[in-house]
């Protein structure tokens, strides 16, 4: 699974877990997979698709904010943003259905 699997996969489980309703009053989970590099220009984490700015406040963030980050980075990976609450699995860049186990 690539680093695009692997977010739109979180993205899908954060969502289905009501993490990205802005009624929710849990904390908003890290995008983080665990894959740190810069981009080669340097604009963006190759795993998680943050900016260094958004990497350095996350931790200072609150929730309204941390959504606002989750739906600028699902952007620049070019992944759809998972409506709140999801109930039926996402398709990824590739036409894949993500956040379901395969049969």
């Amino acid at each position: 699974m690539n680093a695009i699997d692997l977010l739109a996969t979180r993205a899908y489980q954060i969502s289905a877990g009501g993490h990205f309703d802005p009624e929710n009053m849990e904390p908003v989970p890290s995008p983080c997979i665990s894959v740190c590099r810069m981009s080669a220009d340097r604009s963006h984490c190759q795993g998680c698709f943050r900016t260094l700015d958004e990497i350095r406040i996350w931790s200072r963030a609150d929730a309204g904010l941390r959504r606002g980050i989750w739906l600028q980075l699902l952007d620049r990976a070019g992944i759809p943003p998972a409506p709140p609450k999801a109930l039926e699995p996402v398709q990824n860049l590739f036409g894949d259905r993500v956040g379901v186990q395969s049969e």
